[in-house]
Order: C-alpha cells, then structure tokens, then sequence
C-alpha cells in the first residue's frame, strides 16, 4: 500500500510539465493497485447551459462486433437508481435487431460491494486515496477503468463508456469502424478554443490541436485493446489537469472529459462523431433515430407546455430532484404540448421504476 502511495505522490508532486511529458511519452505505463480504501466523497451534477447551436452528423453503421457495456457509478443513491433505471432499459434492447450489444458491467468505485449486486452485474473498484480526487469525485472514473480492464474478464473485443444518465432507447449496433472509435460530439468540448491550454497535453509534435475530437469518454465504443492503451493515459493526464490552476480554471466540471479526449488523440485513436448516439432533452425534443437519451438537463414546463428552462417549473423533471432518495413510481406525465423527448423520457423511467422489485429500498 505505501509503494502505491509513494507513486502517485510523486506524480501529484512533480510540476504538470514534466507528469504530462513522462506520461505521454510512456503512454502504455499502467497505474499502481496498491491504493487505500473507500470514499465516501459525493457530488451532484451541476447543470450544464444548453448550446446554440447543434453538431453536424457523422460516422455509419458497422458489422456486427459484440461490445460490452461499462458504466462506471458510486454508490450514492443518486446514481444508484439511475443505473438501476439503466440496466432495466439495456436489458429490454440487448437482443433486439441491430443490437451489438454484449455484457454490461457497472464499475462500482467505491471499494465496497452494496445492496444491488445481484441486480446489477458489477466490479468493484478502489476509489482514489482520499482527498486526491479534490472533492472532483469524477476523477475516479478513468482511475475504475483502469482496474476493470487489467482485472476482469471482457469477453467482447469492444466497449461502450456509457453513464448512470443513460437510457437506452432502441437496440445499439456496434458504431466503431476501421479502428475508428464511435463517440456523441459535445458542443461544449472546443480543443481549438483551449489550444494553449491543452498544448500542456497535447504537444505540437504529435499534430494539430484539431486531432483532439470535441467528445468525452461517453458515450463512446471503441475497441477494447484500444482503451487498454487509452486507459492509463487518461487517467494520468486527468490528474495533471486537475493540478495545474489554470486548466482547472478553463475545464471545470469537464475536466476528465478533456482528458479522455486528449489521450485517445495522443494513442491515435480517433472518432468517428456520431451526433445521432443520443439526445439531451429538453434542448432535442424528437427521438428519431436516435440511441440514447441523456437526461443531463433539467426539464422545466409550464402547465401550458411551454420551456422555462432556467426556472423551476409548474411541472418538471430533473435528476437532480432525487438525489438523497429515488424518484417515486408513478411520476405524473408532462401537460400537453411538451416535445416528444420528455414524455418518453418520463414513461420509460415509470416503467423502469414499475418493474423493478424493491423500488425505493
């Protein structure tokens, strides 16, 4: 345990030039295991401003190639019931038509096993020595990955990053092609606005900042030996941005999502953007052809069904509304007139939460 301590002490120590410098250049390093128990740290997601504007869309359909679906969660009651609502739904679709989908893992980072073991298929992960994460708890996400992928048994050959916000709306067929990964662009993810900043990361002779994708590790397939290489990399590099002041400053809440998008440039493993993984409602309000919804944002209406985003509504559904207690079975439907993306939404985490036993508990 104090080797693995002395590591990454070292690496928290050394100035972010030189960690970044040695990281990338031995981009295949695996992290030490020998870290201390739990944490018992907790964060709210804070609310993201919708965009002005939407990506364009790209990437296609691919052969058939199983992937595994990896979600990585703590063991809050916040995202205990989103991955609850997430499992039921990937059950529903993964043997429908389409469908790559394979096995599904929840990456429980919080070094102790809990009450939905035999709901959910999960691997236990250590969390981040304490106080290391700086209360930015999403720092043990790149760090779960790492364990999961040297430790367990991944029988597919690719994996979908995917988040306890997730809900699958139709059968997913594996997105990745020609050793390209397959990833949701963000509209807040802008490499070429950051430049100076992720040169820190980035350097200029590995490309242009451009080779850095506007995306995040999820929702993303991508080959699993890829990730293998990419995993390190991402978790390294996560924690010297989160040291150094001013890529702390630029980031944010997105910190880690930079990170992973750096790392994938920095293996050479580039995306295919596929705008149509998902939607956010309320900002996309049809379902389309889309994968996923995302329900990152709040959803604020009047009883006229007009958006008040930004203000609390007459009806609304957030997430962030049940985060010491699940939401109750039952949720009342939106008022007429509210797009289709939040109605949907709300009729399949009732669902979810009807068929689930135990609910609540």
């Amino acid at each position: 345990m104090g080797c693995g301590n002395v590591f990454f002490t070292l690496i928290i120590t050394l100035s972010v030039a030189l960690i970044t410098y040695n990281i990338l250049i031995s981009a295949n390093a695996s992290l030490k295991q020998e870290l201390p128990g739990p944490s018992t740290s907790s964060i709210i997601d804070p609310i993201i401003q919708m965009p002005v504007e939407k990506s364009r869309k790209y990437g296609s359909n691919a052969e058939k190639r199983l992937f595994h679906t990896a979600v990585t969660a703590s063991d809050s009651v916040y995202n205990t019931w989103q991955c609850r609502v997430m499992y039921y739904w990937f059950k529903k679709h993964k043997n429908g038509p389409n469908s790559d989908m394979g096995g599904f893992t929840r990456i429980l980072h919080s070094g102790k096993p809990d009450n939905y073991m035999n709901e959910i298929p999960t691997f236990i992960a250590r969390p981040l020595p304490a106080g290391m994460d700086q209360g930015y708890i999403v720092l043990n996400r790149p760090w779960a990955f790492v364990q999961w992928l040297q430790k367990a048994d991944i029988k597919e050959d690719y994996i979908l990053m995917a988040e306890p916000d997730h809900i699958i709306v139709k059968p997913i067929p594996n997105l990745s092609k020609d050793g390209l990964g397959a990833a949701f662009p963000f509209f807040y993810i802008e490499p070429k606005k950051y430049e100076l900043v992720l040169r820190k990361y980035f350097p200029e002779e590995k490309g242009p900042i451009t080779n850095i994708d506007p995306i995040g590790n999820s929702p993303v397939i991508v080959g699993k030996d890829s990730l293998k290489k990419i995993a390190p990399t991402w978790m390294n590099v996560s924690l010297a941005m989160k040291k150094d002041p001013e890529t702390d400053k630029a980031f944010g809440w997105v910190l880690e999502m930079y990170a992973y998008a750096v790392s994938s440039a920095l293996h050479g493993v580039g995306n295919i953007l596929y705008k149509d993984f998902m939607i956010q409602p309320p900002w996309d309000t049809e379902i389309g052809n889309k994968f996923i919804i995302h329900y990152t944002y709040g959803c604020d209406y009047n009883l006229k069904g007009k958006l008040t985003y930004g203000k609390i509504g007459e009806w609304r559904f957030d997430k962030r509304s049940f985060d010491t207690e699940a939401p109750p079975r039952n949720l009342p439907l939106p008022p007429p007139g509210v797009p289709e993306s939040v109605v949907i939404l709300v009729k399949m985490v009732n669902e979810a939460t009807s068929n689930i036993p135990n609910w609540g508990s």
